[in-house]
């Protein structure tokens, strides 16, 4: 979660506005003249109405969610998921005794994704859901960590100090648990046109420390795939040699969606042997809002049963294995019924359809002189482009600040070591973005570029400046 500070003293100062009398109801028990304070508590009660009508056209200056390409998270689901959501906000998610039915449905969707992922037992697979992929990696990390020490127990803890080995183009969710869990992060970093981590790049930093090793299904920098089946075979030629058996989590946070059904004769999942887990986000490409994100282990091995809690005091045996507990069951309902809704085809059908759209609108913008493209959407339905060489008079920071006053959210930032120095924009393309939106985006953009080709040189950017939406 973004971290906040409290209100200002000149937020507290602030004074309050008169209220409107077409606003809200008379509200003569709280007597209500003037709006309520901003960042202390009321001093009473008001009617539910003017309440929601405060908060309701606070969030109207919220930037419009489906036109937002910055972001991976679902936007858009039936009516018919928007009623079951509505009916289960109320169950918490942990308390698998008087929820028995929801328990049941996070039990099919972790059998459905190890039978999708090829588990060579999926009886045997282990998994549970999570608040999003950042915990699934979380709880992942962790057991890699566990089986770690417990293959070294004379070593930890002690003065070894274990190591996780990934691209330096991972989500920060893994710099955070190598901080958090004391993991030494070795990332390798980006080299003229590699984006991502690659098989001799991983098997160079291993050693008898390292807990495993992430590869990424999908890259937030580029939509592009790390070839896991390489970076398996790579560590089998090192265990052959050296006798170090490293394992491999995939962050399938997109592509664990994406590649099952579009890409079936890719070999990334538990049909390599040395993959341990996965995670995916069903508030992704799994088409469910957020957050709900799923993990899943080969098997009992692989998770070590230390890490599994029990609890009774809600009632029954629980076995849970989660950073959260207490949480709504509304998006595990929600991930059952688009299984159920979609299917193997549908899932397909729909993937499809949001990758020709980024297939197209990536052809298109590489056909404009101005731009550059870095990868064409034919991954990840997610495609990454810069300015041409011979651009000077605007940069990609220009164009993201010119779509914004559109109402396009298109993110523009630097991609990380060594290649500081290449600035992209990136455009996520999901179900509900159609090919009408994206002729109107292009429209936009090509509208913008007569009058950035015309300024003298790029706008100064200060260095904090915000990418994101705003009015």
């Amino acid at each position: 979660m973004t971290l906040h500070k409290g209100g200002s003293e000149r937020d507290r100062r602030l004074r309050a506005h008169p209220v409107n009398p077409f606003y809200g109801e008379a509200d003569p028990v709280a007597g209500m003249e003037t709006s309520p304070p901003r960042h202390t508590l009321p001093a009473g009660p008001i009617s539910p109405h003017t309440a929601y009508q405060f908060v309701h056209d606070e969030l109207m200056l919220d930037g419009n969610a489906r036109l937002n390409l910055a972001t991976f998270v679902t936007t858009w689901m039936e009516p018919q998921a928007d009623v079951l959501m509505s009916e289960c906000q109320a169950k918490n998610m942990i308390d698998k005794d008087e929820y028995p039915r929801t328990a049941e449905l996070e039990r099919r969707c972790v059998a459905m994704l190890a039978h999708l992922w090829h588990a060579p037992d999926p009886s045997a697979a282990m998994g549970c859901s999570t608040t999003g992929s950042s915990e699934a990696c979380m709880l992942a990390g962790m057991a890699l960590k566990r089986r770690w020490a417990r293959r070294n127990p004379d070593r930890y803890p002690g003065t070894a100090r274990p190591n996780l080995v990934m691209g330096a183009n991972v989500q920060v969710c893994w710099e955070k648990f190598c901080n958090f869990w004391e993991v030494e992060a070795r990332q390798v970093p980006m080299e003229g046109d590699r984006f991502h981590l690659d098989a001799d790049s991983a098997t160079a930093l291993c050693d008898e420390n390292t807990i495993g090793v992430v590869a990424v299904l999908g890259s937030t920098f580029d939509g592009s795939y790390e070839p896991v089946a390489e970076i398996c075979t790579a560590l089998d030629a090192l265990q052959e040699r050296t006798g170090l058996d490293v394992p491999v989590h995939v962050d399938g946070a997109s592509g664990g969606m994406i590649a099952p059904f579009l890409d079936p004769d890719l070999l990334w999942d538990f049909r390599l042997p040395r993959v341990a887990s996965i995670n995916t986000s069903g508030h992704k490409y799994g088409l469910v809002y957020p957050g709900v994100g799923w993990a899943i282990w080969r098997d009992q091995d692989a998770l070590p049963e230390e890490l599994v809690f029990r609890v009774n005091y809600l009632g029954g045996d629980m076995p849970t294995f989660a950073l959260n507990f207490s949480r709504p069951g509304a998006q595990v309902a929600a991930q059952y019924y688009t299984f159920l809704r979609l299917g193997r085809e549908g899932f397909r059908a729909v993937q499809q359809a949001t990758r020709d759209v980024a297939g197209s609108m990536a052809e298109r913008i590489g056909a404009l002189d101005d731009f550059r493209l870095l990868t064409q959407g034919d991954q990840l339905p997610v495609f990454a482009f810069t300015t041409a060489n011979d651009v000077t008079s605007f940069d990609v920071f220009d164009v993201s600040r010119r779509l914004r006053e559109r109402g396009w959210l298109v993110p523009a930032y630097t991609f990380p070591p060594n290649r500081q120095d290449l600035s992209v924009l990136r455009v996520v393309c999901r179900n509900g973005f159609s090919l009408d939106l994206a002729d109107s985006f292009l429209a936009d953009l090509e509208q913008l570029l007569p009058e950035l080709r015309r300024q003298p040189a790029p706008l100064d950017r200060p260095e904090n400046i915000a990418t994101a939406f705003h009015h």
